[in-house]
């Protein structure tokens, strides 16, 4: 059951071996123990939201993480409500793109791909338009990996008295969030991301009043947000319709990983080490980040080294055939490619890939122009030096490798 090859990318991810295991038990979806599991879960996930459960509650809904987005859009906002949509990447067209097949009023204020949304502007918006009763961003848009300000927006959101939507898809779990102090109304996530369990279901975090409003304005009878909770809340666990038994059972033991690994700030000091590690080995290596400040610990961008002519299937096929999966760039303007740095991957791993990196430069011939040296073990032990400062300030409850 050992993988093949580990995934640098922003989910799915590289998981433990427990927690596929938990994926060899078939359950079947009446028992009351499996029921339990689901509220285990529900609860679990509140107390990584630090949300008090008399004011918010959990839903779990089938699907991957676009289905929980659809499912919060399609559900909350009424046939005469309007949402602003705060847009800096692929994720946050996709729910303009949501929004138009479902026929939802909306208005979008776009930032380039490289900029996040500025709190200031939305206040303009929501000013001028008071029509406007949803506001609705990404918090960490993996298209370029920058990581929003999500409470600056929530403050503005909520003065004008909107309520306040978040795709926190790559960031939950991975990023102390406090929903209920930030005034985030729905947060959507998804079981393939920080909490390190595999695809097949997305959760959302609701403001109980909000959701209970919601009663009656779903637009589509699968992902119908309220029903779907309804129904949890009085069959005690219970899906509406039929849940990914393996894929609970994966997720729970994931969340069980992650309380035993110190909770969010453990996993989220291990991977900002991951993230800086990679940043300051991939720069001595030639690369240049794409993004020039809000660069989030998530996954990110890499701009090629001037004067030099990459082929990334050649290079993807190259690393893999070594052990790990790397990502594409999103970005339409320019040759750029992605590392992701979550999921069961520690310090040794960055130290890895960029060793393959610097092997595959000095295979292709591509290693002097980068790097102004055509020696490998030159290049590795830069590299090296680079990252060296950043590993001994790890907080010492980081674990460097598996």
């Amino acid at each position: 059951m050992a993988n093949e090859y580990k995934l640098l990318t922003p989910g799915p991810l590289t998981t433990t071996r427990t927690v596929k295991e938990e994926m060899l038990f078939d359950h079947c979806t009446w028992d009351e123990d499996y029921q339990q599991i689901t509220q285990k879960i529900r609860r679990q996930l509140l107390e990584l939201a630090h949300c008090d459960p008399r004011d918010y509650t959990v839903v779990l809904m089938q699907g991957s993480g676009t289905f929980g987005v659809e499912s919060v859009l399609t559900s909350v906002i009424g046939k005469d409500e309007k949402v602003l949509l705060c847009t800096n990447g692929a994720y946050g067209d996709r729910q303009v793109k949501i929004c138009e097949h479902a026929g939802i009023d909306y208005v979008q204020y776009a930032e380039p791909y490289d900029r996040i949304p500025d709190a200031d502007k939305v206040e303009e918006y929501l000013r001028r338009d008071p029509s406007i009763t949803h506001v609705s961003m990404i918090h960490s848009e993996t298209t370029s990996g920058l990581l929003n300000d999500i409470a600056a927006v929530a403050t503005v959101a909520k003065a004008h008295g909107c309520t306040f939507m978040v795709d926190a898809m790559s960031s939950f779990g991975g990023v102390d969030i406090p929903v209920s102090g930030w005034g985030i109304d729905f947060l959507v996530s998804s079981a393939n991301k920080c909490i390190q369990g595999v695809p097949g279901f997305s959760f959302i975090i609701c403001n109980k009043a909000k959701l209970e409003a919601s009663k009656g304005k779903a637009r589509s009878l699968s992902l119908d947000l309220w029903d779907q909770w309804n129904t949890l809340e009085k069959a005690n666990g219970k899906w509406r319709y039929t849940s990914p038994t393996h894929v609970v059972l994966a997720f729970s033991k994931a969340l069980d990983e992650m309380f035993a690994e110190g909770g969010i700030p453990a996993r989220s000091a291990r991977y900002a080490l991951n993230n800086h590690l990679l940043i300051a080995r991939m720069e001595a290596l030639g690369f240049r980040v794409f993004l020039k400040e809000n660069q989030g610990p998530i996954i990110t961008t890499f701009l090629y080294p001037e004067g030099t002519k990459f082929d990334f299937h050649d290079m993807y096929e190259f690393i893999k055939e070594r052990g790990y999966a790397i990502y594409p760039g999103k970005l339409t303007h320019e040759e750029t490619f992605r590392l992701g740095n979550i999921g069961e991957i520690y310090a040794d791993d960055i130290e890895k890939v960029t060793e393959l990196l610097a092997l595959y430069m000095g295979e292709r011939g591509l290693l002097e122009a980068a790097t102004g040296s055509a020696s490998v073990p030159e290049a590795i032990a830069a590299m090296d030096k680079a990252g060296e400062p950043i590993k001994a300030a790890a907080p010492a409850n980081v674990k460097l490798t598996a």
